[in-house]
């Protein structure tokens, strides 16, 4: 018999112990869908700071800009869906406050699957003619070493840079104690590739469960973290809140709305970060929303 496999169930404190300023965080999901968002809080909660944010931006990079936290932010997009532009996100850019390098989803994608294969660089046509090369002049282009198909010199192509993410976290619906996680809703999200790209990866998820019990849960289709890239699982039912985890539950839009409504309004801003974000435990953070939705 093989050896068993390591348990790699954490607490969040075990998590913020893993921080430091200064890192470079891949954040899964997409928009304001399956965000890792009990780990978002987590990092605001430990107070590190200068912090990069790699992600196809959501919740997390206004946030965090609005904590002060946020140094620089890389991404394809920064959405909360049924809000096209992230207020906060929209206030740190037109205030300049934050570093922003803004790539298309495209180009994005491959940053994310250079680093995930360990190559320094992917190649692609994406972001010739456009105003990406303009806006981000780190990026370089190369020479196919291979002639056109007529012969001559070949194509000149954007070579896109391979992430360096010193941690990613991602949320998942389910996760086994050894790091092994399932997704249950319509999109993976390239959370595969975030967890497969970083130095280390933190799993959060809605339930841990008996290995034996994913084909209960859903088809081996959707077992797509491998745990060989977790280094850490923590069990955080409703962890995604505010943002959608389907099919365990919708996006809370009234909830979304009220923190969208705190970027245009500094004393609802300190409430908010006060009473939501600076909860103690993601246990607490649950209770306060409890509290909001009965009107307490």
């Amino acid at each position: 018999m093989g050896e068993p496999m390591a348990d790699k169930v954490i607490t969040e404190e075990d998590f913020i112990s893993e921080l430091e300023s200064g890192m470079t965080i891949g954040v899964g999901g997409w928009g304001s869908r399956r965000k890792p968002m009990s780990l978002v809080r987590a990092i605001i909660r430990s107070g590190v700071t200068d912090l990069t944010i790699v992600s196809y931006g959501g919740p997390e990079i206004g946030i965090l800009s609005a904590t002060k936290q946020l140094k620089k932010a890389v991404y394809g997009f920064v959405s909360l869906d049924s809000i096209p532009l992230e207020p906060h996100f929209r206030v740190a850019r037109q205030s300049g406050t934050i570093e922003a390098v803004e790539f298309d989803e495209g180009a994005f994608y491959l940053g994310l699957l250079a680093a995930s294969h360990r190559v320094p660089f992917y190649p692609t046509r994406a972001g010739l003619g456009s105003d990406m090369l303009a806006m981000n002049s780190e990026l370089r282009t190369i020479v196919s070493p291979y002639p056109e198909p007529g012969g001559g010199e070949g194509e000149t192509l954007v070579a896109i840079p391979a992430f360096d993410l010193d941690l990613s976290i991602i949320h998942m619906n389910r996760a086994d104690a050894g790091g092994n996680g399932q997704f249950l809703g319509p999109d993976l999200y390239f959370d595969d590739l975030f967890a497969m790209a970083a130095k280390r990866t933190f799993m959060s998820c809605e339930k841990v469960i008996p290995t034996e019990n994913f084909l209960n849960e859903g088809s081996v289709h959707t077992l797509k973290i491998p745990r060989i890239f977790v280094d850490g699982v923590i069990e955080a039912p409703m962890g995604a809140h505010f943002t959608e985890c389907l099919p365990d539950y919708s996006r809370d839009e009234a909830f979304q709305k009220m923190y969208a409504a705190t970027a245009a309004d500094k004393e609802l801003w300190d409430i908010f970060n006060e009473k939501y974000l600076q909860a103690g435990s993601h246990e607490e953070y649950l209770a306060a929303v409890n509290s909001w939705e009965q009107g307490l």
